[in-house]
């Protein structure tokens, strides 16, 4: 597959991946930022990407900063007609205040295969064995 990609920002780096086989591609911040303990911040990518209908590019964390720091991506889909400048938006959920450098890997980007689906409504649906059980139907 290959997706076309657009620097927005003479500052923006690309995407990579880090090794060959990797399903996810790095993203890196163009600032540096501080952040505190519960607060959310949006970091813009300064790139836009094409790629074909039937996939979505979606924003997952970055598997060494929720371990490290308690950051954590605040998800991202990016639809396949979405030509404007990507971002990552995160979250520190840890106790304290986690710097970003500028060049620093804050997500990847993973691009997957979607079904675009069609919608019936209707006025009943069938049975199943879970039917309408919610969180915690299956005990402990």
């Amino acid at each position: 597959m290959q997706i076309k990609i657009k620097k927005l920002k003479p500052e923006a780096i690309l995407p990579t991946y880090a090794h060959p086989g990797d399903v996810g591609m790095d993203v890196y911040s163009l600032e540096d930022y501080i952040l505190q303990p519960g607060e959310r911040h949006i970091f813009n990518l300064g790139f836009a990407m094409e790629f074909e209908n039937g996939y979505a590019a979606i924003i997952k964390d970055k598997s060494s900063l929720p371990k490290n720091g308690g950051i954590h991506t605040m998800g991202g889909v990016y639809d396949a007609g979405y030509r404007g400048e990507y971002n990552a938006q995160l979250i520190n959920l840890g106790q304290e205040p986690y710097e970003i450098k500028t060049g620093n890997k804050i997500a990847q980007i993973i691009i997957y295969p979607v079904i675009i689906a069609d919608l019936i409504e209707t006025a009943e649906l069938s049975d199943s064995v879970r039917g309408t059980d919610r969180f915690g139907s299956t005990g402990k």
